[in-house]
Formats: structure tokens, C-alpha cells, sequence
């Protein structure tokens, strides 16, 4: 099945939402863990035996393990490894983005056929270029993964680079083009999404995505389902808003967390439509 395919059947079995695995310092602290890999692992055999099979997409955010050297790398390695097969799809917030061969590096690495850190999709940021990520839509495509191009975040630095216009274009518009044009005759949607930030008016024509877009800033950052489904409501696509802190915060009792992220997902289910 291509990525496209997967995402639809995962987001139809279980709504939209998207929840983040942030093991930032200080939530290992509130759930009573050491910062080190030991906790970092305890941390997240708790968070995939709640969140597995209970909501669309996972959110792992790649910098929370690597802080922690070789052994947070391998932590990170085994919690992909642990959501593959439960019907969840693992996105891991990664953010690489290089030229030439460096960019084949990254794509073996996370996306290619056999990859050592495999993941259903990655993010991936364009400012070399669009046409630089093209190594990691090619191992993407050939493995059913899939990718998600930063277009408009909710940073406020963002907005220097992603507002400055091009022909009359502004980049974050030009990235969200060029994504629906690789996405085109793509059945039910294409492989290549976009990041859009929930937490303000994007200004984007989503009409012509034809994928998925990435929408974090839901919960503690201050975006509503009711936001969301405003935003969004010209997209030819879906819409994966994306929460952590307002989930993991009733951690570290599986059942609690499970419960956070299930209260979530029925409020955003009950907001937003679901375009295929």
C-alpha cells in the first residue's frame, strides 16, 4: 500500500489526531524518570502501550533522543519499531533537509527499504530547495513512506523566509504548490504532505494539496478543534492536528494517557471533516 492509502485507513479507523512523544528534561521529571536513556525508554514503552492502536499517527520528536547519544538513538530505533504493525503510523519529527549525496544519507537512513531508523514518514524542511528533498520522495515512494515538507510554521521567525514572496508567490505557497503538483492523480491522496501551523491563519490555498497536512499548535499552544476546522477548511486533503504536552501530561498511568489522548481525538473527530 502506498503511504497515501495507509494514512486514509488509519485516520478512517481512528480520527485525526496526531500525538506527539516530546520526552522533553522536565516531563521526565513530572513522571518521576531519570534523564537518561533508562528513563527516556520508560518513557516511551509507556507512551506507545497507550497511544498504539488508539490513534492514527505518533509523533516522535527525533532531538528528545538524540540529546541522549548512541543509546537514545537506539531507544528511538526500538519505540519505531514497537508502533510498526498496530495500525498506528509512526511520523518522526526530524526536520532533515540537505543536497546531493548527503540528502541519499538521510533518506537511507529513515525512509529508504530496510532503513535503520524506519519510519512511516518523516518531516523533512525544504530551504535548500524543493527539488533537493527529491532523494528522500523517491525512497519514500519505492518503501510506501511517506513525507512532510515545512511550509508555514507557527514560529514567529518562520514567517521571514516562509512570507517573502517569489514572483508575487510567497515561499511557504510555493512549497504547498510543489508538493500538490508531486501529489497529482494520487489515489486516494499523495505521499507528500505539508506542516502547517494550527496556531494562526496560515493564508495558504490548500485547494490543489491533494495530501496530508500536518497541523501542530493543538492543545497546550493554544489551538482549538474548533481552529482547525476553520483553518482547514479549504483543503483538498487531511488535516493531522498534532498534540503532546496536553496528553502527556496525565502520564505516566498508561490508562490516563490513553484516556487524554482518546478525549482528544473524539473532541477533534467531532470538529473536522475528513477530505479523501
Amino acid at each position: 500500500m502506498s503511504f497515501g492509502e495507509r494514512l486514509v485507513a488509519a485516520v478512517g479507523r481512528f480520527g485525526p489526531l496526531c500525538a506527539g512523544i516530546d520526552p522533553h528534561p522536565s516531563l521526565l521529571a513530572e513522571w518521576g524518570l531519570t534523564d537518561d536513556a533508562e528513563g527516556l525508554a520508560g518513557f516511551c514503552s509507556a507512551a506507545v502501550a497507550a497511544l498504539a492502536g488508539h490513534v492514527a499517527v505518533v509523533k516522535p520528536q527525533a532531538a528528545f533522543f538524540e540529546r541522549h547519544g548512541s543509546r537514545g538513538i537506539a531507544v528511538l530505533e526500538q519505540t519505531l519499531a514497537d508502533l510498526a504493525g498496530t495500525g498506528t503510523l509512526s511520523l518522526l519529527d526530524v526536520k532533515r533537509g540537505d543536497i546531493g549525496s548527503t540528502m541519499d544519507g538521510y533518506a537511507d537512513a529513515y525512509l529508504g527499504v530496510g532503513a535503520a531508523v524506519a519510519a512511516d514518514a518523516i518531516t523533512v524542511s525544504p530551504y535548500l530547495g524543493f527539488g533537493s528533498l527529491e532523494p528522500a520522495f523517491r525512497a519514500a515512494e519505492e518503501a510506501g513512506r511517506g513525507v512532510f515538507v515545512l511550509a508555514r510554521t507557527s514560529n514567529p521567525e518562520g514567517g521571514t523566509v516562509q512570507l517573502a514572496s517569489v514572483d508575487g508567490v510567497t515561499v511557504a505557497q510555493g512549497m504547498v504548490t510543489a508538493a500538490g503538483v508531486r501529489n497529482a492523480g494520487a489515489s486516494p491522496l499523495g505521499g507528500i504532505g505539508v506542516v502547517v501551523g494550527a496556531t494562526h491563519d496560515h493564508g495558504l490555498d490548500l485547494g490543489a494539496l491533494n495530501g496530508a497536512v500536518l497541523a501542530p499548535g493543538l492543545g497546550a499552544q493554544g489551538a482549538t478543534p474548533a481552529d482547525i476546522a476553520e483553518r482547514f477548511a479549504g483543503l483538498r486533503g487531511l488535516v493531522l492536528p498534532a498534540a503532546s504536552r496536553s496528553i502527556l501530561k496525565a502520564g505516566p498511568d498508561v490508562a490516563a494517557l490513553r484516556g487524554a489522548a482518546e478525549a482528544q481525538r473524539d473532541e477533534l473527530a467531532a470538529a473536522l471533516t475528513v477530505l479523501s
